[in-house]
């Protein structure tokens, strides 16, 4: 660039300094200006004709804060999805402690282009339900391995049944019939007052699968634990116990050949007390769900399940 050009550039930054101060003038006395005249009202609504609106949100809509009101839709969109009993008043008046001042008709637009009922028709979300219950709620879920049997290859169903706060699980039977019989036994060991897994619960989510059968269900209900199935094809609403399902299938069955039932019960029971005493669980924290003070120091030892198939590691004392 030549050197000439160096006084224009200055005259001209010159100039947009000056004018980009003017500007800023401007706005704070326009700003002071409308301020005293709200002070003017002493509290009385400023009532606009149509038009003196239309002229407003002509200018409104060009320098209005597009990022500011697309957070402000999407905190309308989440705290009616995580209070279904909050209606737009709720809404506004939470919104309005935050610092955003919105018309009702504003948090009802939004609501209506997401698909989110008034609060009366909304129905509590499923995420909302289980913290609600936390401690109270328990998945169940079958699974299959095959064995082999004097018959052949064999389907077993595996059902099991897992505590939602301390993934604690319980492995409630392998069949390969589970028929109306088995499944009212597994009701009565459930609620036995004295070691039943369901005794401290009031909630059961299983899915619509026709093994747990309408007696199962009311056998349950009839001791107090209420049944909630899960809609079709929604995984995500018995998300622990499909969690469950893909460790012990992962880590466990996929990896061995079982003859007979009994082998395939040992190979349970042994992932089981791995689960409960060895492995720790991200979703609490990588802690171990039954755990037991070890020592800090000594030499690191492994032990060995299933022959080596789940490893365990641990300072001796």
């Amino acid at each position: 660039m030549r050197a000439d050009f160096y006084p224009l550039q200055i005259l001209l930054l010159t100039i947009s300094g000056w004018v980009n101060r003017h500007q800023q003038d401007m706005i704070a006395y326009l700003v002071e200006e409308n301020r005293v005249l709200k002070e003017q009202l002493k509290g009385r609504k400023l009532r606009l004709s149509d038009e003196q609106q239309r002229r407003l949100a002509a200018k409104a809509k060009r320098v209005g804060r597009p990022g500011l009101m697309k957070a402000i839709a999407e905190l309308i969109v989440r705290m009616a999805q995580e209070n279904s009993s909050w209606g737009y008043c709720r809404i506004q008046g939470e919104l309005k402690g935050l610092g955003h001042r919105v018309a009702v008709s504003t948090i009802a637009k939004v609501l209506k282009e997401n698909g989110i009922q008034p609060a009366p028709d909304r129905p509590t979300s499923w995420r909302t339900f289980l913290q609600a219950h936390w401690g109270e709620v328990v998945g169940a879920d079958f699974f299959t391995t095959e064995v082999w049997t004097p018959q052949g290859l064999t389907t077993y169903y595996l059902l099991f049944f897992i505590d939602l706060k301390t993934r604690r699980v319980h492995f409630a039977g392998a069949t390969p019939n589970p028929d109306e019989p088995f499944m009212a036994q597994v009701a009565r060991n459930l609620t036995d007052a004295v070691d039943g897994f369901l005794a401290d619960q009031r909630f059961l989510i299983c899915d619509r699968d026709a093994k747990f059968t309408a007696r199962f269900r009311r056998m349950l209900e009839d001791a107090g634990v209420q049944v909630i199935r899960t809609p079709r094809q929604a995984p995500n609403c018995n998300a622990y116990a499909e969690r469950f399902v893909l460790s012990i299938k992962s880590e466990c069955l996929r990896r061995m050949i079982f003859f007979g039932e009994s082998s395939l019960r040992r190979a349970v029971l042994a992932y089981l007390h791995h689960y409960h005493t060895e492995r720790a669980h991200q979703g609490i924290g990588n802690k171990v769900i039954h755990h037991r003070d070890q020592a800090v120091e000594g030499e690191i030892c492994c032990r060995e399940r299933l022959g080596g198939l789940l490893k365990h590691y641990y300072r001796a004392a």
